[in-house]
């Protein structure tokens, strides 16, 4: 016979009842969703300190052969610190700040950098610090200031300057080394910083402005380079995440070299920077402007400002830019200015503006491919910029225009099979397109170029090739090679995208293609900018050109060959002459007629440092037979005696500065390492180094397993929702 005990009692199914039974399910449904996420939150806790205790602490050998840090790819993908020395510091590196004074006359500016290492500590320390310049910088001066003390750099053949920094180093001296990496991007090496100590590193350059005439009116515009972004380097044995711009690639032998450590976001870490500006444009000015950053802009007369940062300093994280409108019908048709060289010769440097083109010619038909950059790199505020870029072009085209769209981060797709009609259906299609791209992965920039540059040429059809990117690459020599084998009868213009993007790469690139260069530093120039740069492709170019030296005089003049020119272009010439007088004459094909103009030697400005400038662009030029297969031999034994003729920094030649007397006594250990950078403002840190960059394990695994703990936790509530919690209420 069966008790109560050994059977379920039913209560009746009276309302009160009913309630009593929903409530007591509502409270377990509450209980498990409870036990739900308490159990995705352990696990996720859990693993997170795995990570922490079988992450590898940062640690560096010395590389002999390129003084820098060794790195290990798993190291790279923690944008980690590294030193260099006896011991790992406690703390980063030497303090560093920076103050640039821009001497700008004309076409022409001089600037003077100053890098001051602080030493906090009681320890000697050793300071490596990878920071930008201008592409164009003509690097010519160095000093080390030890308190009242000034030590003068020499140049030397590269491999025999690392040689005196190392002995100076390794004997206790103070010395300073001064490398470049690429033509804007460069080294400081500081060694023996004393304990409480400071050592200032001086160093000087000279440049040539960019000058454009929109609309009629004239506008020069100076840029600061202020951080180098992480480089994508192709090869680093990298997954699809941009981290592979931080580890040694097999097509970028000095990826080590170009990769400084970058801090996270959160870290206050902050190289200040003060700028000043001293402008004579030496015609009346009517506007100038900082689109990037807050200034000060005391007015000196109708042709002189004096601009200065109205916070006082600002973090490296971003380029500064300076434009300046010249006032309405100032702008010079021709600036010339000219500096006797110690060898007798004299230097030139000419900057010509030709006339709007009048033609009657029709307009050709164009077949339009656009490349825009999708990688980890333009995540944030670029990636918005190239769509937004992108699909004003897009709206721009003419219905007679044919188009494609290639998107590219680690791999590379089209839009369209080939490049189709620009109807409305298809413009429509392809704005919507690129309304949904997102940025991640990495920077394979090779297979975008090969799909858009087929090397095809066309009668009927004007090709351009334009280029949204930021530009964060390593291997830009086989880049400029492969632009240059398979270019044919394109051409390529790069539009420079994001806070800091790698202008040497936009650039060279775009001069390699025989187009041009844009840059676009946010949201609101997108309109402005894109405009212009249609305006030029929509207009006639001026063909070519030939430029007649004075009769008699021994010339040599860079570019040698000038390349074709697009509305509101100048002519730009650096030249060595064995004469000082006579006229230049320059002509060209402008649509249907051919324009000339005459400048006379003798009204020539006197400039200083223009030796310098021509020097460099010799240089460049001597570089540039790299990507059509010279031995670099052959180019190295070029370049060396000029850039030590000349005192200028180059691929081959660096700066040392050796203080005689030994500092550091012989028992005491020398610390240091590579100063850290921010990343460039706009960037999103985890796009580039991924999502939990001190550790080693990716990010995607982490969400994997947290969504596996979050199904097998709904899997128990499941199970155990089918169990009656209380018998007393089982129906």
């Amino acid at each position: 016979m069966n008790t109560t005990a050994d059977r379920t009692v039913r209560l009746p199914d009276s309302p009160h009842n009913k309630r009593i039974a929903r409530g007591q399910r509502l409270v377990d449904l509450i209980a498990y969703l409870l036990l739900m996420f308490a159990t995705a939150l352990g696990f996720s806790v859990a693993l997170g300190g795995v990570v922490l205790l079988l992450a590898t602490p940062a640690s560096a050998a010395q590389s002999a052969e390129t003084g820098f840090a060794e790195m290990k790819p798993a190291d790279a993908r923690q944008g980690t610190l590294l030193f260099r020395g006896d011991q790992v510091p406690s703390f980063a590196v030497p303090l560093l700040a920076t103050e640039v004074d821009i001497q700008v006359s004309g076409p022409l500016a001089h600037t003077r950098v100053v890098q001051t290492f602080s030493n906090p500590s009681d320890a000697w320390y050793e300071g490596i610090y990878v920071f930008p310049l201008p592409e164009n910088a003509a690097v010519n001066r160095l000093r080390m200031r030890i308190g009242q003390r000034v030590i003068e750099a020499e140049v030397q053949e590269r491999a025999q300057a690392q040689a005196t920094y190392r002995k100076a180093r390794e004997t206790g001296q103070r010395a300073a080394l001064l490398e470049q990496e690429r033509p804007n991007m460069f080294t400081t090496s500081v060694a023996n910083i004393g304990p409480r100590e400071q050592i200032v590193i001086e160093l000087e350059y000279r440049q040539t402005l960019d000058y454009r005439q929109v609309e009629g009116t004239g506008r020069y515009s100076l840029r600061f380079p202020m951080v180098v972004g992480p480089r994508y380097i192709p090869g680093a044995g990298a997954d699809d995440e941009e981290v592979g711009a931080v580890a040694a690639g097999a097509s970028v032998l000095d990826a080590l070299r170009i990769s400084p450590p970058v801090v996270r976001p959160d870290e206050h870490l902050l190289n200040p920077v003060r700028i000043r500006v001293s402008l004579d444009a030496g015609v009346p000015i009517a506007e100038v402007r900082s689109p990037f950053h807050a200034v000060q802009v005391i007015r000196d007369g109708e042709q002189r400002r004096k601009i200065t940062l109205s916070e006082g300093n600002t973090p490296a994280n971003r380029d500064f830019e300076l434009t300046w409108t010249l006032a309405a019908g100032s702008a010079p048709a021709a600036t010339l200015f000219a500096e006797p060289g110690e060898d007798g010769r004299q230097y030139a440097l000419l900057t010509l503006m030709p006339p709007a083109p009048f033609t009657t010619t029709a307009r050709l038909p164009r077949e339009v491919i656009f490349v825009i950059d999708t990688s980890g790199s333009m995540e944030g505020e670029s990636i918005v910029q190239a769509r937004e870029a992108l699909a004003m072009a897009l709206r721009r085209l003419d219905p007679a225009d044919r188009f494609n769209v290639i998107e590219f981060n680690s791999d590379s797709r089209a839009l369209f099979d080939s490049a189709q009609a620009a109807s409305d259906g298809n413009i429509h299609h392809a704005v919507r397109w690129v309304e949904r791209l997102r940025a991640n992965g990495g920077t394979e920039m090779a297979g975008a170029l090969k799909k858009a540059l087929t090397g095809d040429a066309s009668s009927d059809r004007v090709r351009q090739v334009i280029f949204l990117t930021d530009g964060a690459v390593g291997n830009e020599q086989e880049l400029f090679a492969l632009i240059q084998q398979r270019l044919g009868a394109s051409r390529l213009f790069t539009v420079g995208i994001g806070s800091a993007p790698n202008s040497h790469f936009m650039r060279k690139a775009a001069e390699t293609g025989r187009g041009s260069f844009t840059y676009i530093g946010k949201v609101d120039e997108v309109k402005a900018r894109m405009s212009e740069l249609f305006s030029r492709l929509e207009a006639p170019m001026l063909k070519n050109i030939e430029v007649r030296w004075p009769a008699g005089s021994t010339v040599e003049a860079w570019p040698a060959h000038i390349p074709d020119l697009y509305l509101g272009e100048p002519v730009v010439i650096a030249a060595a002459l064995d004469i000082a007088v006579g006229k230049i004459e320059i002509s060209g094909d402008a649509g249907d007629f051919r324009w000339t103009s005459t400048v006379s030697l003798g009204d020539a400005n006197a400039g200083t440092g223009i030796g310098s400038l021509w020097a460099r662009q010799k240089i460049d030029a001597l570089m540039d037979r790299l990507n059509s297969g010279t031995p670099e031999d052959e180019v190295r034994a070029a370049v060396i005696p000029l850039a030590i003729e000349h005192q200028l920094m180059s691929r081959y030649t660096s700066f040392v500065a050796v203080d005689r007397t030994p500092a550091r006594p012989a028992d005491a250990a020398l610390d240091g390492g590579a100063m850290p950078t921010k990343l460039p403002h706009g960037w999103n840190y985890e796009a580039v180094f991924g999502e939990l960059p001190r550790g080693a394990t990716d990010s995607r695994w982490h969400l994997l397993l947290g969504g596996i703990a979050l199904l097998l936790s709904l899997a128990l509530w499941v199970t155990l929702r089918r169990q009656p919690t209380n018998p007393s209420l089982a129906r």
